[in-house]
């Protein structure tokens, strides 16, 4: 009985399709929940499931504490969606910090349990063993001032400036998106010599207005395919709706591609 509250509280899943062939498995960026990308279930065909996942400290696990680091992550997507993972094939997409959370779960599956994503979709984050990572890492979060990181959300861009303008609305999303990026310096990546982590293809996309993402570095993570995509926009350009449409049409054609 309690595995499916668990994944219930874990997953947003509003388009469900028990029959689809393949799952996607939606990973948000920091400050976030899982509104935007859990919604694409909508745009994918019925071959398609979409899910997006939801960390604690936000939308209906709001009373729950914020995770600590990656590894309990990790640990907690794994432990729910490890049967799921089992029964069919599945592709993971993650946005800015969503990506960083997909491919340390990617590595954990493969690494306990030999499983792998058919495809990893990565927007808007730079390869987690190149140097401006490494930067984000050494950066002290709780050295940061609040009237700072607003600055640089707004900077992003992504949130109605309607929502910003409720302070409750905002002082959680600040903290929130600390909270999330205090998770993101806890994940510890090193390539071992020779040791290519990954055998899936991964797919890069950006925002031509976008700061550069490092993510060259990507095909040192994986004996698959590597490809590069930039669409007009920013950092959030994947809200622009023509992007949407490109993005999943995209998706729907890697994953196709993918098949046995």
């Amino acid at each position: 009985m309690g595995r499916i509250p668990e994944m219930e509280k874990l997953v947003a899943c509003p388009y469900k399709r028990p029959n689809a062939l393949c799952r996607l498995i939606c990973f948000p960026w920091a400050g976030s929940g899982t509104s935007q990308l859990a919604r694409w279930g909508k745009l994918f065909s019925s071959s398609t499931e979409v899910s997006c996942v939801r960390l604690p400290g936000r939308e209906s696990r709001l009373k729950e504490p914020f995770p600590k680091d990656m590894t309990t992550v990790v640990n907690e997507i794994t432990s729910v969606l490890l049967k799921e993972l089992q029964e069919k094939p599945f592709a993971f997409f993650g946005h800015s910090f969503g990506s960083y959370i997909s491919f340390a779960v990617a590595l954990h599956l493969k690494e306990k349990y030999g499983l792998e994503p058919i495809h990893l979709f990565i927007s808007a984050g730079h390869a987690p063993n190149s140097e401006e990572f490494l930067h984000i890492k050494s950066t002290p979060i709780c050295d940061v001032k609040d009237e700072d990181i607003l600055t640089y959300i707004q900077f992003l861009g992504g949130t109605s400036p309607e929502l910003m303008q409720n302070e409750d609305i905002r002082n959680h999303l600040i903290h929130t998106f600390r909270e999330d990026i205090r998770v993101l310096q806890t994940f510890s990546f090193e390539t071992a010599e020779r040791k290519i982590p990954l055998s899936c293809d991964i797919t890069c996309f950006n925002g031509s207005e976008d700061n550069p993402h490092d993510s060259k570095a990507w095909h040192d993570l994986t004996s698959g395919d590597i490809s590069f995509y930039k669409l007009p926009g920013g950092h959030f350009y994947l809200l622009e709706p023509s992007n949407e449409i490109f993005l999943t049409k995209h998706i729907t054609k890697c994953i196709e591609n993918a098949g046995p």
